[in-house]
C-alpha cells in the first residue's frame, strides 16, 4: 500500500513538469481506419499525419507539433500560423513588434 501511495505522490509531483500536450484515442478491434475529427478525414490504422490544428496524429491519439508560448508580456498576443505550424508573439496594438517569450508548453 505504501508503494502505491508513493507512486501516486510521485506522479502528482511530476505532472505539472510535463510539457507535452496530447490526446488519446481508442481504436475499435478490427478497425482498418480511424477518423481525424479535426479535419474529418479517415486514415489507415498504423499511419501518422499532421492535421490542420498542427497536431501530429496516429489512430491512437494526437500530440502538439508546436511549442505553445505561455509566458510573455500582457500587452502581447500569440498567433498560430497553421500553414507553417509556428507561433508568432507580437504586440496587440502593433503586429510588427515582436515580443519576448519566457516559457512554452509542448514540443
Amino acid at each position: 500500500m505504501t508503494s502505491y501511495l508513493s507512486l501516486a505522490l510521485l506522479l502528482c509531483v511530476l505532472l505539472p513538469h510535463s510539457n507535452g500536450f496530447c490526446t488519446v484515442s481508442t481504436i475499435e478491434p478490427g478497425a482498418t481506419h480511424c477518423l481525424d475529427e479535426v479535419d474529418n478525414k479517415w486514415h489507415p490504422v498504423g499511419s501518422s499525419w499532421r492535421n490542420s490544428d498542427c497536431m501530429d496524429c496516429s489512430c491512437s491519439g494526437c500530440c502538439s507539433a508546436v511549442a505553445i508560448p505561455r509566458n510573455f508580456p500582457e500587452d502581447c498576443v500569440s498567433v498560430l500560423d497553421t500553414a507553417t505550424c509556428k507561433y508568432s508573439v507580437h504586440r496587440r496594438d502593433d503586429p510588427s513588434i515582436e515580443c519576448p517569450v519566457f516559457g512554452v508548453v509542448g514540443k
